[in-house]
């Protein structure tokens, strides 16, 4: 009866799974914080991969993770850089089966870690940054990737690699904006998960958590640049923004169940505080019910095997 009359489903194909790359790396290289999660070489990234094609996982969504960095993030149009060449790898490999996506943003190849080009004064350089995106944008598209994440939170963003794509005849590479991305707590356990060269926050251009109308703001300006999916980040305490992004959105609505959200459930499970897996599907279910059309999480290829 249950079954019969639940409101809310989880699908496989509504899940992404999250994938780190590294650079140099032999073999699968744990992540402390993250227990069961990755940085992988290139070898054990086509593993789990097809891993996640077989258990029907919608989508793949690739980080890299350099082994040298600079000012500017140069690695990041590299062609030969460490995150398009992976992206070759996986649209190679699985991009028939599911769709091969990569994370557009600096901060991984920056020695600054920010998510952009810094001014003079060591600040986070709006529109020097929007230039490195479109370049970003191209070499991503041309690698194979079938759909951008931009979750740099720069103004302006989603025009400018929209252009880029649109002039280079990538017209059919969709566009994830990171319209409500919040500078959260959250992330902890990612900065280790991509060596994060941060200091201090991201404050500048992420979104205050105590805003909630802001976020809606920014996902309205979004859909007006023209961005074909929306992204609302972390998933577990923005419940009510994606709640307030879904209700006006004609696009998709995606959540991003982050790596603190994974780190602290796995933590808990680890101690025998909770019921993992019934947890687990609990948090998933509580995005969907808010309105996520589909989920970001470490734990895609696990749930779609217990859904199938």
């Amino acid at each position: 009866m249950r079954r019969l009359t639940a409101e809310t489903r989880l699908h496989p194909a509504e899940l992404i799974l999250p994938l780190f790359v590294r650079e140099g790396a032999t073999e699968a290289v744990p992540i402390a914080s993250m227990p069961g999660v990755s940085q992988h070489s290139l070898d054990s990234l086509k593993r789990v991969a097809n891993e996640a094609a077989e258990a029907g996982v919608g989508g793949l969504m690739l980080f890299g993770v350099p082994e040298e960095r600079d000012a500017i993030g140069s690695g990041a149009t590299d062609p030969d850089g460490i995150l398009n060449i992976a992206t070759r790898v996986l649209a190679d490999e699985v991009g028939d089966a599911l769709v091969v996506q990569t994370d557009l943003c600096l901060d991984e190849f920056t020695d600054h870690g920010h998510c952009g080009v810094l001014d003079a004064r060591g600040h986070v350089d709006n529109d020097a940054t929007l230039v490195r995106y479109r370049d970003m944008a191209v070499a991503q598209a041309e690698a194979g990737s079938q759909l951008l994440g931009l979750s740099g939170m720069m103004d302006g963003q989603v025009a400018a690699v929209r252009e880029a794509l649109d002039e280079t005849g990538h017209t059919d590479v969709v566009i994830l904006a990171y319209a409500a991305k919040y500078a959260s707590g959250f992330y902890g356990p990612f900065r280790e998960a991509v060596d994060s060269q941060l200091s201090g926050d991201r404050r500048a251009y992420q979104q205050d958590p105590a805003n909630r109308r802001e976020g809606l703001r920014e996902a309205r300006l979004d859909l007006e640049e023209g961005a074909d999916i929306l992204m609302v980040k972390p998933a577990l305490s923005y419940l009510d923004v994606l709640s307030d992004v879904a209700a006006i959105s004609d696009v998709p609505v995606w959540a991003y169940q982050v790596s603190g959200e994974y780190a602290m459930v796995e933590a808990a499970a680890a101690n025998g505080w909770i019921d993992r897996d019934r947890i687990i599907e609990e948090t998933l279910i509580g995005a969907r019910r808010a309105g996520a059309d589909a989920i970001m999480t470490y734990w895609a290829t696990e749930v779609a095997g217990w859904l199938r």
